[in-house]
This record gives C-alpha cells, structure tokens and sequence, in this order.
C-alpha cells in the first residue's frame, strides 16, 4: 500500500487514537469541529493514497453513530473532510457499532467510522474506524492518519469533491444480519425478554432482532432524547434491568450499552451474568457441538475462576492487555474464534469480525434453547472469584510504574493473596484515571486490598 511508504518507521506514541479510537469530552482537543475537520480529511487523504492505481473508483467511507446530541456536529464535520479530499460519505444515522463493521464489509466499501463514545456520559464522544473488511484499524494506519493530520487541509477540485448518501435501510439490513446467526430451526418462542437498549444505538434495532425471533420483548432505554444515553441504564447499569425483569416477570433481560456492542444479561431472579459468565456458556457450547477452535482469548481483567472452569474442558484461555481490539488480534494469531472481555465485548469471529452484543445474545439464548437450560444452571461450574475494581484520577503522563510507595502496597497485597488471586494496575484508554483491580476467593479481601492500594495511589498521585 502506498500509504505505508509515508509512514516509514513513524511508530512513536499516537496523539489521538487510543485503544479504542479517538474519545474525549466534546468542545476539548481532540473532540473538537477543527479537529474533526482535520480528522476526516487526514483519513481521506489515507484513502484516497491507497486506492490510486486500483479500480478507479472514488473512495467511500460509511458514518454511523450513537444517539448523543454531538452527533450531529460531529458527522458534519467528518463529512466535510473527507469530501475536501476527494471520498464519498453513506449516511446511516443512529447504528450500533457492529453493524457500522457489517455494512461496510457487506457494501463493499474503503471504511467504516463510528461516532460514539461507548459506554461514557453523553458530554463526551468519540471516533471509531473499521477497515473495508469490518475490523479495527492497524496502529500502523492510525499513525498515517494522525501524520496526515499535520499537513494543511486542502480541497480536491469541485469535480473531485466527494458526495454524500443516505442509507435508508441500513438498521433492517443489520436487522437480518443478526437473525442470520441463530440456526433456523431454532425460535424464542415462549420467551419473555427485556431489552435495554441504554437510550443508544441499538434503540430501534435489538427489540425487534428478538420479536422477529418469536420472543415477546420488553423494550426499555429505547426512548434518547440526545442527552439521557446510559443515564443510569444498559450495561454499565444492570439495576435498571434487574428491577424491570423482576417487575414485568420475564425469563430474561438483556442489556446493551450505548453503542451495542457491550452485552449483560439478567436471568429471572434478577442476577447479573456478566461478559465472563456469557463467554462460558458459549464456549461451553461450541465445545459441546465440535465448534470449538482451539481455546479461548481473554484479557488481564478476564476472572480466574473462568480460566478455572474452562481448564476442566480442557479448553485453553489466552490473556492479552485490556481493549477488544488485543482480543480480537490474538484470535487471529491463534486461529481461534472465540473471544472477550468480562465487561462485555464478546467476539464470535465465525459469525462477526468484532464484538456485537445482538450477535452474543443469540448465542447465549442458542446455548440455552438447545439444551433446555437456564444461565444459573448453564454457569454453575463457573463460579467467579470477587473481583474490586477502583478507578483512581490521575494525571496524564504519571509514572505510577516507578512509584515506590505505590509498588509497595502492590506488593503487601500479593502477599496476603498468597497466589490466591490477583492484583491489576492499569491506566484507562480513554479516561484519566488508574484502574485498581484486585482479584480474591473472599469479597471482602478484594475490596480491602483494593481499596487500600487506591489509597495509595492517590497520596502518590496527590
């Protein structure tokens, strides 16, 4: 690929792109309109170098987005930009981050962006790219684009000017999508769900994946107004779920979190299985049905009491750093097609190139339909170990690494563990702020340790 060439051995620290895009509050760098502008024309330019020489056809990029009100600025503002250099622009509004991966591989188009900030607070925002074949951009494409940006922001002539098109159907494409993952002579008929889709992306998409299927749904956090999207609901809030599966008497909820691709589910007792518990039962199944490839990727937050119980099957568990994009990476070295993260990306790379919450329910309901089961009895084997997880702020560029008063109240806890569980420091991809998780047989020694070395590292970082 041409691009390659310019980028030579520029592989420093990105500026922008995190572990999982470009994210921030909007109206501060870099979730600003300039920004934005420059954004979509330093990935158009990208584009537009890598397809000279080929079939001739103008690049094209499809946009879809969350629900939150910057939306709009910024879709406008990526729209401009890759138009100045030259790309043409689809249209699809409101999608779930899959199916932004889905239709660009299935339009056979040059990229894919998402306009979502996830599972954060509506004030912020952020920007997500899929290659033409519906998986995350390589670092070394990120590190052309942020180069690019550099330059000046030029204008193709007015011949060369991209256009831009609305997809009209592009959530009942997705729609189908979905539905075609779950075995034909199977139906959720009989079921009673409830679907909380966190006022996001996934509003007008997921409740009718599963009535189509023949479940009777009950929609929730399926009304944003531009502001409310994972206001104390979906999966970064499965209360909200709990209360409203125990109150409408459903065998099941399910919980999506702003931009669908995060899944939690709540069986009738309103007990919350979380990404680990979810990943077991479809690993599970795949073992049981000769599917399996292999062993299972996880990441350094993934339960041992899941390692634990996968051993028992002799199924193999594979750690990578935390972000579903390391998952997915070390699924491919592999060559296995299961993935996760206990938060809720859960990958099936025979049905998807990236996590989908839709596409993970249905095989956790597969699992469940075909061996007449419940999650309680399905996860019993799987008992998770306590895990604490405290978010500490700290400032961006702390070496807590090097921080001795830090190091030493990681080091007591693991005594104290004595190889019964496990300590975790790690700085967040897209906030400021130190994850302290501490892993232990009892919950009251996890919450202890944890909450004993975030003291720790906030008088460090003080």
């Amino acid at each position: 690929m041409r691009w390659l060439s310019e980028v030579g051995t520029y592989m420093t620290q990105k500026r922008y792109f995190g572990t999982d895009g470009v994210r921030g509050r909007v109206g501060e760098e870099p979730i600003t309109p300039e920004l934005m502008l420059r954004l979509g024309y330093a990935a158009g330019r990208v584009l537009v170098l890598e397809s000279e020489g080929k079939s001739g056809d103008t690049p094209a990029v499809l946009i879809g987005k969350d629900t939150r009100i910057s939306g709009y600025l910024l879709e406008a503002a990526l729209e401009a930009g890759l138009s100045s250099a030259g790309v043409d622009v689809y249209l699809t509004g409101p999608l779930p981050t899959p199916a932004v991966a889905y239709l660009t591989r299935a339009l056979r188009l040059s990229a894919g962006i998402v306009i979502s900030a996830s599972h954060n607070p509506f004030d912020d925002n952020g920007i997500k790219f899929f290659s033409a074949s519906g998986t995350k951009l390589p670092d070394e494409v990120e590190h052309a684009i942020e180069r690019s940006m550099d330059g000046p922001i030029a204008c193709v002539s007015s011949k060369e000017l991209g256009k831009a098109f609305r997809v009209n159907d592009a959530g009942g494409r997705y729609i189908e999508f979905c539905k075609s993952t779950f075995p034909n002579e199977l139906d959720l008929k009989g079921l009673k769900i409830v679907v909380d889709c966190a006022h996001g992306a996934a509003y007008d998409v997921a409740p009718h994946v599963f009535h189509e299927l023949g479940a009777e749904v009950v929609a929730i956090g399926d009304e944003p107004d531009g502001l409310n999207i994972n206001d104390h609901v979906g999966a970064t809030y499965p209360r909200h779920l709990q209360d409203a599966v125990v109150d409408h008497g459903a065998d099941l909820g399910l919980a999506l979190d702003g931009d669908g691709d995060r899944l939690i589910m709540v069986d009738a007792e309103g007990r919350v299985y979380d990404g680990d518990q979810l990943l077991y039962v479809i690993a599970l199944d795949y073992w049981r049905r000769g599917a399996m490839a292999g062993g299972v990727v996880g990441t350094l937050m993934t339960n041992l009491g899941f390692e634990q119980a996968l051993s028992l099957h002799g199924i193999p568990l594979e750690r990578t750093p935390v972000g579903d994009r390391y998952v997915l990476e070390k699924m491919k070295e592999k060559g296995w097609i299961l993935g996760g993260e206990n938060s809720g990306h859960i990958i099936c790379l025979d049905k998807h190139t990236t996590g989908d919450a839709i596409v993970a329910a249905l095989a956790v309901l597969r699992a469940l339909r075909e061996q007449e089961t419940t999650l309680g009895a399905a996860t019993a084997e799987a008992p998770l170990f306590p895990q604490c997880l405290v978010n500490v702020p700290i400032q961006r560029g702390f070496d807590w690494r090097g921080n001795e008063t830090i190091r030493s109240a990681e080091r007591a806890a693991l005594t104290l563990l004595d190889g019964s569980g496990r300590v975790l420091l790690r700085p967040s991809g897209t906030e400021p702020v130190l994850r302290v998780m501490v892993e232990a047989r009892e919950a009251e020694a996890a919450n202890t340790l944890a909450r004993e070395i975030a003291a720790a590292v906030k008088k460090a970082a003080a």
